[in-house]
């Protein structure tokens, strides 16, 4: 299997000044774009932290060949 690539980003607002959240674009070596859905995690730190080890979890169980 190939080198994988997991594209990410975070970073930590205050809840209530959110107001919406797009996609972040990915341009592939042929020029071609894909898509990255970002996610909203909302709570304590101790929330997010675990929301967000579930959510990796979860991720890597859509790759069971990986």
């Amino acid at each position: 299997m190939a080198n994988l690539v997991l594209v990410y980003g975070m970073r930590l607002l205050p809840a209530d000044e959110v107001v919406g959240v797009g996609e972040a674009p990915v341009t592939l070596l042929n020029g071609n774009q894909a898509h990255v859905t970002m996610h909203v995690l909302e709570g304590s730190r101790e929330q997010i932290e675990a929301q967000l080890k579930h959510s990796v979890d979860a991720f890597f169980d859509f790759y069971p060949e990986i």
